[in-house]
């Protein structure tokens, strides 16, 4: 399995609230629609007053078969439809994206038998 990894920050006109809404409720559905896509996972930030401001306000994961089953994913109408929703909350100029492979090297969210 191969997974985009976009790592984004809400536009400076919207609260916490507002953009977290949004991403979920809105552009998740879009997203959730991109032909080849195997799972998508959106990692909303949490403020902690003992750590620093973060660089980023959330992580969205997008997971696919293979590569092949990504650059297809990238040529359909439904990427376009969610690529385009974007400029609704994400700040564009602060994005960051990546492609990768994952490597586990510590899984312990198995769930165990009583």
């Amino acid at each position: 399995m191969v997974k985009v990894v976009y790592c984004i920050s809400k536009k400076p006109t919207l609260s916490d609230e507002e953009f977290f809404r949004y991403w979920k409720d809105v552009h998740g559905p879009l997203g959730a629609k991109i032909p080849r896509l195997r799972k998508l996972i959106q990692s909303h930030r949490l403020s902690i007053s003992a750590d620093k401001q973060p660089s980023y306000d959330g992580m969205a994961e997008l997971w696919f078969d293979d590569v092949a089953s990504l650059l297809a994913a990238r040529q359909s109408p439904e990427w376009k439809a969610s690529s385009d929703d974007e400029a609704n909350f994400i700040d564009l100029k602060r994005v960051a994206h990546f492609v990768s492979e994952e490597h586990v090297i510590l899984d312990q969210t198995a769930t165990h038998s009583k």
